[in-house]
């Protein structure tokens, strides 16, 4: 398994860092967790086309995790690639359908691109054939438990403790070759995700809070620091932790500081704080 950074940011517009957007290669499958704005970019900076994404899956639909689905999935159909694979909690049909639907904001560029001859005939000197169907992604929705086995890899899944109940929030484990690699997504430390991450050989976690930063009281339950993931990761056998999700606040080399130090004195395996663009062999 190989990992790829594609977007190591928040909410918050950064040149630094695009949001949330986390690609995982095994095999010939090619499979992005979350997709959020700037992940394409990256994307295509680190050497892929959307075509060559074959699964989705998605943690939850804050807008710095979902907010580039309409370009990968339009930029992939563009490219002649088969509908894309994509899981997510609900309401992803709901939203799946918004863009891409014959009411969705979409149908005035997809009629366009499909019914007008000059278009169609751009799309059959590409090699298309008409008539040209309509962006039509393969939607499943889960809940925390669910399974998938790929080719020669398997997905599980567990709730992660973010947005509710106005969002179902998961995390995500993939294990391929006797080797594992878990993705919190946003999440609070909970028994769910501390379980999910047992023996990981690579745990990426969010951290939207820098070492003894003081929250309000509503998000600093859901938002540990560096301190608190570490010692998560040292409980459960975690060889080696990366974090995401920093904020610009948290990306001055104090606070870089103060966070490896709090990773290194309660984490015993490697750890770091990654990069767009990063990429790590699992």
């Amino acid at each position: 398994m190989r990992l790829t950074i594609l977007g190591s940011g928040s909410p918050e517009a950064y040149a630094r860092r695009a949001s949330s957007g986390f690609l995982v290669e095994v095999g010939t499958d090619r499979i992005l967790f979350d997709c959020g704005g700037g992940v394409v970019d990256n994307l295509l900076r680190a050497g892929h086309l959307p075509k060559d994404i074959t699964h989705l899956f998605f943690t939850h639909y804050h807008s710095d995790h979902m907010m580039d689905y309409a370009r990968l999935v339009h930029a992939a159909w563009d490219e002649g690639a088969p509908p894309l694979k994509v899981f997510g909690p609900r309401p992803l049909a709901k939203i799946t359908n918004g863009y891409f639907g014959r009411d969705g904001v979409l149908n005035n560029d997809l009629r366009a691109r499909t019914e007008l001859p000059q278009s169609q005939q751009v799309w059959v000197a590409r090699g298309g054939n008409l008539p040209r169907p309509w962006p039509a992604p393969e939607v499943t929705e889960i809940t925390a438990g669910f399974t998938y086995q790929g080719e020669g890899w398997t997905l599980g899944s567990a709730n992660a403790t973010h947005a509710q109940p106005i969002l179902d929030c998961l995390g995500f484990s993939v294990e391929a070759d006797e080797k594992k690699f878990v993705y919190s997504g946003d999440t609070g430390i909970n028994d769910d995700i501390t379980n999910l991450s047992r023996d990981a050989d690579l745990l990426l976690h969010w951290c939207y809070r820098g070492t003894g930063e003081i929250l309000h009281p509503a998000l600093q339950a859901f938002s540990p620091d560096p301190g608190d993931v570490a010692d998560m990761a040292q409980s459960v056998g975690v060889k080696r932790l990366l974090l995401s999700h920093f904020r610009i606040h948290m990306d001055d080399p104090a606070a870089h500081k103060m966070a490896l130090n709090d990773l290194s004195e309660r984490f015993e395996g490697p750890a770091a704080i990654v990069e767009d663009l990063d990429v790590f062999d699992i």
